[in-house]
């Protein structure tokens, strides 16, 4: 009744000043802990049993308690927070058993290694049933993980007899013989709200925190700097790739052409790591809200409408770069192993389009429905498996080294094929020496593309191995500052190498610069004069190494049985005592047979002409005899010359045009650039 009062008018009594306190605690949930006599509690580390700390918990039958206790709470600090609304209903001293019953749960008796003493379920439900009209009056329910059917049917008082005799023979020991490990126990500031998902360490509805865990602020702000130059270059490169395509796009053709495709990959990847460093940790962390001790945290999952974007872009392209390369080789083997031509594996074109885009997007799409986007503190951007040890082996590293593996082995096998055509085809000189360049070329590239590409694998693997050291170390340092549970008998422990991060990012966006290499040629120059001075240079003969390996005597020698014998074939020249000309001096002779075939043509159609006129009695008219046919032939021609004429087309042989193979129009362009 007089608490009723208490609410209808100013009363002053210590009962109405406890009701005033008593409903200010519950408005305000967890308040400060400074009421509390905490003086003497500290963050424990061994698990031993210590001190009582709590006011409420004093002068019980015992004096010792042990951490985490039977509400998990890690420390004491923990559980007087915990307790806080529960001090008005001790004070107004609503049930005699809700003192020892709160103590015997948040600060249960010590009692030797791997026993707990709980209290009686008639404890719980004398005390439920005698608070509960208070609680009612204050809108309170009766706390879910305090419900009395999860104790022990029994009535005795706590602590019992037999708790009060371990637990003296307990502190006679030495403090070690009680130690425990817990494991990872999520701090407060670093919880976040269920419905996010996050995990951090094997802890559910938890995040890592920010800045990054590993390394201090300068670092982070020299790390940042360098990969945001590192981008900046990286962009330049394969904008500059890309662009020169888009200058002469019928320049680049099959199997060259995924360089282009595979520049625009790592040109998109080094742009989001562009924008990561003029976003800083925006993205990447979760702000502070200091009013509800929630410290900066690594952001995880999909909520994060721009993280998620920059994850799907990073993670596309990346993979899709590595893809292309492969397809790279694998045009590289069609054209020097089967020898395909240029236009036979271009109509495979679209199904190298839809294996290097389909195939990423379908990890991607996979990895958003995991909602296993994380954020990297370090560069400010989002990627997988930067926290998530089993993400980074499948989505990650089993992707690269299948793409490594593949790649290597179809790019040897087509070096091997080339050198055995050098090694075995007798070519000329000059054909020597482009197709020794054009191998070169290939070798370099590969080498400027692997060797980042190994190096990122190995990286990756690295951090794999001691990520396990590297976070038992966070936690050995942190978890003092952060009232949980320290860890229990390290053995090693160990902070990463800020270099070691730096060289995986570097790695990852120089092995987009290796585009710059195949397009770096005379050529490229002198399209980009052309194109600043506003116009478009045409090429008014074949490139030199187009004409030579063109050429049907070096296009047969591939395409040649290993059976058949060798015939050695020059321009114009004979060799081996014979005067077998080449194939395109057969061409030649062609040209000039039609030229005058066609001045036959003409020349008879005007004389038959003009003596059909004179017949009519009109002027004999020689105009179709002095004008210049269209092909060069001579002004005049008798009838001897033009039934020799005749039988020189009618008896010239046929002749067979072969072409030569798409490795012809990959050294086309360049040869001379290495």
């Amino acid at each position: 009744m007089e608490g009723i009062l208490c609410f209808l008018g100013p009363v002053h009594s210590p009962y109405c000043r406890d009701i005033g306190i008593f409903w200010l605690l519950v408005s305000s949930l967890f308040v400060s802990s400074s009421a509390i006599l905490m003086d003497s509690v500290v963050s424990h580390s061994t698990f031993t049993c210590e001190p009582i700390g709590l006011r409420m918990c004093q002068d019980l039958p015992y004096n010792s308690t042990f951490m985490p206790n039977l509400l998990n709470h890690y420390d004491q600090q923990t559980a007087a927070l915990a307790m806080e609304p529960f001090h008005p209903m001790v004070n107004l001293q609503c049930s005699s058993d809700l003192r020892p019953f709160l103590c015997a749960l948040y600060a249960p008796v010590c009692m030797e290694y791997g026993r707990v003493s709980l209290p009686c379920r008639s404890l719980c439900l004398h005390s439920k049933r005698d608070c509960q009209n208070l609680m009612d009056m204050f809108g309170l329910t009766w706390p879910e993980e305090m419900e009395c059917s999860r104790f022990p049917d029994c009535d005795e008082s706590y602590p019992r007899a037999v708790d009060l005799m371990t637990s003296a023979n307990t502190t006679d020991q030495s403090p070690m013989a009680v130690q425990r490990d817990y494991g990872f126990w999520c701090p407060r500031e670093l919880k976040v709200e269920p419905e996010l998902g996050y995990t951090f360490l094997g802890v559910r509805d938890c995040s890592a925190p920010c800045p990054n865990m590993y390394f201090r602020r300068e670092e982070l702000a020299f790390a940042r700097y360098f990969i945001g130059v590192v981008s900046i270059v990286c962009l330049s490169a394969t904008l500059f790739t890309f662009l020169t395509f888009l200058i002469d796009v019928t320049r680049f053709r099959y199997p060259e052409r995924p360089i282009i495709f595979y520049a625009v990959c790592y040109m998109m990847v080094s742009l989001v790591f562009f924008l990561g460093f003029l976003l800083e940790d925006r993205v990447a962390c979760n702000a502070a809200s200091p009013s509800q001790f929630k410290a900066s945290s690594v952001t995880q999952g999909s909520h994060n409408k721009a993280c998620t974007l920059l994850f799907m872009v990073l993670y596309f392209f990346t993979m899709a770069g590595s893809v292309w390369w492969v397809i790279l080789t694998i045009t590289w083997f069609l054209a020097a192993v089967p020898k395909w031509g240029s236009e036979a594996i271009e109509k495979k074109a679209l199904l190298f389009h839809a294996s290097a885009w389909g195939i990423p997007g379908l990890l991607t799409v996979v990895l958003l429905a995991m909602n296993k986007i994380e954020g990297d503190n370090i560069s400010g951007v989002c990627f997988v498996g930067l926290y998530d040890v089993h993400t980074l082996r499948w989505f990650v590293l089993a992707p690269l080294c299948l793409d490594v593996l593949v790649g290597v082995s179809l790019l040897l096998v087509g070096i091997v094929a080339l050198n055995r055509v050098r090694m075995e085809i007798p070519l000329e000189k000059e054909n020597q020496d482009k197709l020794v360049k054009f191998m070169i070329r290939i070798g370099v590239f590969s080498v400027l593309y692997l060797v980042p590409l190994l190096t990122v694998v190995g990286c990756y693997l690295y951090e794999q191995s001691y990520r396990s050291v590297w976070e038992t170390t966070w936690v050995q340092e942190r978890c003092r500052e952060y009232h949980i549970p320290c860890p229990f008998q390290v053995e090693q422990t160990k902070r990463p190498d800020l270099v070691l991060f730096l060289m995986k990012y570097l790695m990852v966006l120089v092995v987009g610069i290796p585009s710059v290499f195949w397009v770096g040629s005379k050529k490229t120059c002198f399209e980009w004069a052309s194109f600043f001075h506003g116009r478009r240079r045409k090429d008014s003969a074949v490139n030199e190494s187009r004409q030579v390996l063109q050429e049907p005597d070096f296009a047969q020698s591939l395409l040649r049985d290993p059976n058949t014998p060798i015939i050695r074939k020059s321009r114009g020249t004979s060799t081996q005592g014979t005067s077998t000309h080449a194939s395109s001096t057969h061409l030649a002779m062609l040209d000039d047979v039609r030229s005058k075939a066609g001045s036959v043509h003409s020349k008879m159609s005007s004389y038959h002409g003009s003596l059909h006129r004179s017949r009519d009695g009109s002027p004999p008219s020689h105009r179709g005899m002095e004008e210049r046919p269209p092909y060069g032939s001579m002004p005049r021609l008798n009838d001897q010359s033009r039934h020799s004429s005749v039988r020189d087309l009618s008896n010239a042989p046929p002749t067979n045009i072969t072409h030569g193979s798409s490795m012809n129009r990959v050294v086309e362009d360049d040869g001379a650039s290495a």
